[in-house]
C-alpha cells in the first residue's frame, strides 16, 4: 500500500468509527456531542487537505482509487446523517433550555427565600 492510500485507509477507518457513533441503528450508538462534531470535522479537514494537494497517482493505483471511492461513501453516509444528527442536536438544545428555565425558577426561589427568611430574622430580633 502506498503512503497515499495508507494516508487515506486511516482517514477512512476514523471516519467510518465516528460515523459508527452516530448513527441512530448503530449498536455503537452514542449521543452527539461537540466532541464527535470536531473529531468529524477533523477528519473531513485531513481528507480534504490530502484531496486537495492532488490524487495524481489514482489511476496508477488501484488501492488510492479504492479509498477514495471508501472515502467518498463515508461523506455520502454522513450526509444522510446530518438531518438526524441535527435533529438530535435541536432536542438536547430544547432539553438544555428546559433545564436552564427550571434551575433558573430554583435560584429565583431560593433567593427569595433568603430574603424573607432575612425579613424574618430581623423582625424578630427587633421584638
Amino acid at each position: 500500500m502506498s503512503p497515499s492510500s495508507q494516508t487515506l485507509h486511516d482517514t477512512n477507518e476514523r471516519l467510518r468509527l465516528l460515523l459508527d457513533e452516530l448513527a441512530p441503528e448503530s449498536p455503537k450508538f452514542v449521543a452527539v456531542t461537540s466532541e464527535h462534531l470536531a473529531r468529524v470535522l477533523a477528519e473531513l479537514l485531513l481528507a480534504g487537505e490530502f484531496l486537495r494537494d492532488g490524487v495524481a497517482g489514482a489511476e496508477s493505483d488501484p488501492e488510492l482509487s479504492r479509498q477514495i471511492g471508501e472515502y467518498r461513501k463515508n461523506v455520502e453516509r454522513l450526509r444522510s446523517l446530518l438531518p438526524t444528527l441535527h435533529a438530535n442536536l435541536l432536542n438536547e438544545r430544547a432539553r438544555l433550555e428546559s433545564e436552564r428555565a427550571h434551575l433558573e425558577s430554583a435560584a429565583e426561589w431560593a433567593r427569595a427565600s433568603r430574603k424573607i427568611s432575612s425579613r424574618a430574622i430581623s423582625r424578630d430580633r427587633k421584638d
